[in-house]
């Protein structure tokens, strides 16, 4: 079986900010954990500190984010998580204060730079490499993902804009010929802005900030993106981060058209029920 390297960080990083959907306070410190621990996250700020995996088992919400959990659940996990697939970070204990991680600039960015700046180091050990053998494919509604088979991860994100001169988008992304720190990780969350208003009446949104957000009106951006094809770029990260969720490191060519984190958990728990058989 093909297998990668197992690995976590030197020493803990903390970072903090606001939570995009709550606007409330949030920090988390990244600690250094064991061979075989997966990513962690443990609400530090509970009684008796309860821990959630990293799990596609584990989710209870897609809206707008991943929340792990149930009873003491952590929202907004995925830029983490994207951060630590593009650097090869495997195992990590995630103490969380706050029911929602910070979303800082908005980007996997930031945390790609903790978790640098703390030391990555490997581990004795080794993580498997789960190959698609056969096409996967979810879907709901219009929106559609594809996994076949490929000797490598490779993700293609079709994003349609309904939004003046942005039109589709599509970003093919392969870790072999793009750098996942330089031409994904910056990328920010995205929303637009005629939606704002009744995502904060569901409770939503109440963070969101050009200072964390890319905002889409009717013209266009409504401020300068650090891509053109920003928003596309964001989906890829957004699935990168989810696929986590399967636990394993995925070969496969993934094909995404106008889906989002409910369907790429979907995917990857099609991709753990897979492994499984």
């Amino acid at each position: 079986m093909i297998s990668v390297p197992q690995r976590t960080i030197r020493r803990p990083v903390t970072c903090s900010g606001i939570g995009i959907h709550t606007g409330d306070p949030a920090t988390v410190v990244c600690q250094p954990a064991p061979l075989g621990t997966g990513i962690v996250f443990v609400r530090v700020d509970r009684p008796a500190s309860p821990a959630v995996k990293a799990a596609a088992s584990m989710v209870s919400d897609t809206q707008r984010g991943i929340t792990l959990g149930q009873r003491t659940p952590v929202r907004t996990v995925e830029h983490l998580l994207a951060a630590a697939a593009g650097v090869g970070v495997s195992n990590l204990r995630v103490e969380v204060r706050g029911e929602e991680l910070p979303i800082l600039d908005g980007s996997a960015a930031p945390y790609v730079e903790a978790l640098t700046s703390a030391g990555i180091i490997e581990q004795a050990g080794r993580r498997p490499v789960r190959t698609v053998h056969s096409p996967l494919w979810v879907s709901q509604d219009a929106a559609w993902i594809l996994a076949v088979p490929a000797d490598r991860l490779r993700v293609t994100y079709i994003v349609s804009l309904r939004a003046g001169g942005l039109g589709t988008q599509v970003v093919d992304f392969d870790p072999s010929r793009h750098q996942f720190v330089d031409e994904i990780a910056p990328s920010r969350t995205w929303g637009f802005a005629d939606e704002l208003q009744t995502l904060q009446r569901a409770g939503l949104a109440r963070g969101a900030s050009a200072s964390n957000a890319l905002g889409i009106g009717a013209e266009g951006y409504l401020s300068p993106p650090r891509f053109p094809d920003e928003p596309a770029r964001h989906k890829v990260l957004d699935l990168l981060g989810d696929l986590m969720l399967a636990e394993t490191v995925v070969h496969a060519h993934i094909i995404a058209c106008g889906a989002g984190h409910d369907l790429h958990v979907e995917l990857a728990r099609r991709i753990v029920e897979t492994v499984q058989r």
